[in-house]
């Protein structure tokens, strides 16, 4: 197989509140292969950005490694280390506070042009630019280009942060929730064009959501990674886990999502968690760290062991991998 263009292998990262450390991320291991749609789903708190942070270079693991293609990140140097950081860039949340206020948007997107040696005169970086912002359907050219952030709609302004991230041609993008901030009436036009970014510029997409219709959606093609308390606790082909989700977690996820027939969500079974209450971060569980809200819950298994991704053996499809210990020995959760 070819090698991944990312991974984490066995990636932890904890932040300190004083002399507190608190947890983000756990032993997370995780491939982004060339040319895939890879979504990163779950709830606030999750660690989905820091994740997404980790991959793009803007935070480094406390523990473990990241690999661009092939060789560790903490180890390049010079032209290798910058060739990393213009083929990974992310596309931030919030386009209100990603964008300087005080810069026009051909500052914004001309900046990283000019500090990569992208182009070598002004007479370039316009057309360049022009060229970004018609890319991300931002036309005409001339009524935006000249203008700053706060002249802009946030759908405009989340056009721009992605015409950014296009800047320095990336084989990889980032995109942390890069459409929560925009009017849902826009929302599937930025999803579009993202979707068709990658046949077009050739580039791999890590999509970060906390919509698991949104991912769904999105990456029916690639592949959906779901996480809870900074592990991945369920990753495979989107059809699969949508379909066929085995972790206890995934199905409360899919069970809460809104049918298109109204008769349908009406009549739906909605799963009972044992408890509403997230454990938090600096008191978390031992053994499994969904076992607090589990409904099915196994008494000495659960609350002793960490559970590992590992396939299902049931499924016969070593590409869908679960974190729980019952369903890899062979149990069977039944509603």
């Amino acid at each position: 197989m070819a090698t991944p263009v990312l991974q984490l292998e066995n990636v932890s990262r904890s932040f300190k509140k004083g002399r507190v450390e608190i947890p983000v991320l756990r032993d997370i291991d995780l491939d982004v292969n060339e040319l895939e749609f890879l979504c990163l789903v779950g709830e606030s708190g999750c660690g989905k950005t820091t994740t997404g942070k980790i991959l793009s270079g803007l935070l480094g693991p406390t523990s473990g490694r990241v690999l661009f293609e092939g060789q560790d990140v903490a180890s390049l140097k010079g032209e290798d280390y910058k060739r990393f950081r213009r083929s990974v860039q992310i596309i931030h949340q919030d386009p209100y506070a990603s964008l300087n206020p005080t810069h026009t948007i051909y500052s914004i997107l001309s900046f990283p042009l000019f500090r990569h040696g992208l182009v070598k005169s002004r007479q370039q970086a316009r057309a360049r630019v022009a060229e970004l912002l018609a890319q991300v359907d931002l036309t005409p050219v001339g009524d935006v280009i000249d203008k700053y952030p706060y002249e802009l709609s946030g759908g405009q302004r989340q056009r721009v942060s992605i015409a950014r991230a296009l800047t320095t041609d990336p084989s990889v993008i980032v995109a942390d929730e890069a459409v929560s901030m925009v009017d849902v009436s826009i929302r599937i036009s930025l999803l579009k064009m993202l979707m068709a970014m990658r046949d077009r510029l050739h580039v791999t997409i890590v999509f970060i959501t906390h919509d698991l219709a949104l991912a769904k959606y999105f990456a029916w093609d690639g592949r959906i990674a779901v996480m809870y308390l900074g592990r991945v606790v369920e990753i495979s082909q989107t059809p699969s886990l949508t379909t066929n989700p085995q972790h206890p977690y995934t199905r409360v996820l899919l069970s809460a999502i809104a049918e298109p027939d109204p008769d349908r969500t009406r009549h739906k079974e909605h799963i009972q968690l044992r408890s509403e209450d997230i454990p938090r971060l600096t008191e978390l569980p031992p053994g499994c760290s969904f076992h607090p809200r589990c409904p099915w819950f196994a008494k000495g298994l659960c609350d002793r062991h960490v559970p590992e991704l590992a396939p299902v053996a049931a499924l016969n499809n070593p590409e869908h991998e679960v974190a729980c210990i019952p369903l890899v020995e062979g149990a069977e959760l039944e509603l």
